[in-house]
Formats: C-alpha cells, structure tokens, sequence
C-alpha cells in the first residue's frame, strides 16, 4: 500500500488527544487541527485554549476525559510534577487509558521517571511512547521539530504520520531513549548559547560593535542554525521568551542527574547550570536563553541591566 495512502487511512482512524495546550502544546495542537484530525484538549486554563476551541479543538475537562476519547494522546508539559499530576489520579490519564490507546509524551522529563510511568500505562495493555522535541515555537509553526521517540516500534509506525505533521520524528530505540538524546542535544543548546555570549561580552569590552561582532561570528565556523536564529534576540532581548532560563536549567539539571547516573562527567553541562543560576538569581528565569549575554555583561560590570 503506498506510504500516502497509509498516512490518510490511519489520519480517518485516529482520533487525538492533547493534554498541555501551553505555547509548544497549543502551536503543536492547532497544526494537527490544520492537518484534518480530529483533537480533543485539556488544559490547566481554558482561557488560552479559546482559539484552538475556535478552530474546531474538542474541549474536555479533564485530562481522563481526553485519554477516553483519543486514540493517540498527546502531552506537552513544562516538568515532572507537572506530568505526574496529569497522570494520576481519578480525573488522571491513566484513568483513561486502555489497549490499543497509545499516549505520547513530548514533555521533557527525567528518562528514568519516563520509563517508570511507561511500565505503569504498559500494565493497562497501553502503550506509551517518549517523544520529546529539538526547536522552539517557530519551529512548531513551520512543523519542522526534530522529535526523538522512545519505545515500541509498532507504535511508533502507528504515530509516525501524525507526528510529522510536527517535524522529523525519528525512532531512538527503547522507552526513556529519546529523551536521552534529547538531553544530550541541550547540554549543547545551552553551552552554545553561554559561549556565544562569552565571546560577544569579550569583543564588546574591546570595543568592537556588538552587532558587528555577532554578525560576523554567526557567519562564521560557530554559527549554528540555534545561534542564527537568536542573535536578534541577543541584541533586543524579547518580553517572551521562546525558551526561558527556567526551563534550559530544568532540562540541564535533568542531564546532570542522568550523567550521574551513567557515570559519564559533563563538565560543561555543570558550568552552564552555574551560569543558568546566576541568570535567575539576577531575575532573568522567565526571559529566554539569549538573556545569558546580558547576564555575562551584568557580572562583567560592562551594564546595569534591569530584567
């Protein structure tokens, strides 16, 4: 049968659930509506639901509600805590769930707490999928997220073609592996955008234009797709934040904790996480990544910047 046709059979079967409609949970929500399917939502606030419920979102109201009606539940969920609320509990998903429901989690969380709720959802003859994504809001717009799965193959053929309506979704292998790799990928994230701004504070204090400076450098050897795309931000710190200190720092600690726990040392990891503290301590947890510029500046002495 041709992979096309495959997609279009298994879009008319499907029908979806998303739990999390927050900037990446709702952009995500409103390209699978765009995309034809069917969606069910929940959200702590319906407030900034409204929009999606106007372009045909499913209200529920409640997490379990969500899981009863979908085929495919989705999640996307700032932390843990977060995740494990939505999880239990009588109103919980896994009060939802049964066979064949699958629920896939693009929440970036600890691999091993993953891999503990993956066995509980797996005692309910479901199965459960970690999910997690490469890219901001722009890239959850365009739908060109890099997105590491987890867990059973057969069900990752099931989803592949809905989540491509998200990005490029790739198989990692077992349960708890794709956010592994996902943060593998933002210990790199955040020691990138450190030393981008290390290198912009230098050249500034010697006098060097600092746009001249962070252009020329994001045309150079150091300039990364993530790099490019934040140095306006650098320059003009936005109010919102595509990715905030609060969460880079989460997901860093997140690494930390599972280097421990592989006994794999991650020097540079830890010296982002004491400069991602710093950029808290100085008021800049909800303002996004590109803020460590002038959090480096602030402690340099070169500014006196207000957050």
């Amino acid at each position: 049968m041709p992979k096309g046709l495959t997609a279009v059979i298994i879009r008319l079967m499907d029908v979806l659930g998303f739990v999390g409609l927050g900037r990446m949970g709702g952009n995500m929500a409103a390209r699978l509506l765009a995309a034809g399917y069917t969606v069910y939502g929940q959200s702590r606030d319906r407030r900034h639901a409204e929009d999606l419920v106007h372009e045909g979102l499913r209200w529920c109201d409640t997490p379990r509600e969500v899981a009863e009606a979908a085929d495919v539940v989705f999640t996307s969920l700032p932390d843990e805590d977060v995740l494990a609320s939505v999880a239990s509990g009588p109103d919980g998903i896994l009060a939802g769930l049964a066979a064949p429901k699958i629920w896939v989690d693009m929440s970036t969380v600890s691999p091993s707490a993953s891999r503990a709720l993956a066995e509980r959802v797996r005692a309910q003859g479901a199965t459960m999928l970690d999910a997690p994504v490469s890219g901001s809001v722009p890239q959850v717009q365009a739908g060109t997220l890099t997105i590491m799965v987890g867990g059973d193959e057969q069900a990752y053929a099931r989803v592949e073609p809905i989540l491509r309506e998200l990005g490029n979704p790739t198989h990692i292998g077992e349960n708890g592996q794709g956010l592994v790799l996902k943060l593998a990928i933002n210990i790199s994230l955040a020691v990138q955008m450190l030393a981008f701004a290390e290198g912009l504070v230098l050249a500034e204090r010697d006098g060097i234009d600092l746009k001249l400076a962070a252009d020329v450098m994001t045309q150079s050897a150091i300039g990364s797709p993530m790099l490019k795309a934040r140095e306006p931000l650098v320059l003009d710190l936005p109010d919102e934040a595509w990715f905030d200190v609060s969460l880079m720092q989460k997901d860093v600690a997140l690494a930390l904790e599972a280097g421990r726990e592989l006994r794999v040392p991650l020097p540079s990891a830890a010296a982002a996480d004491t400069v991602l503290t710093a950029a808290r301590a100085s008021g800049y947890e909800h303002r996004d990544i590109a803020a460590l510029f002038e959090v480096l500046a602030r402690l340099s002495g070169d500014r006196a910047f207000s957050p």
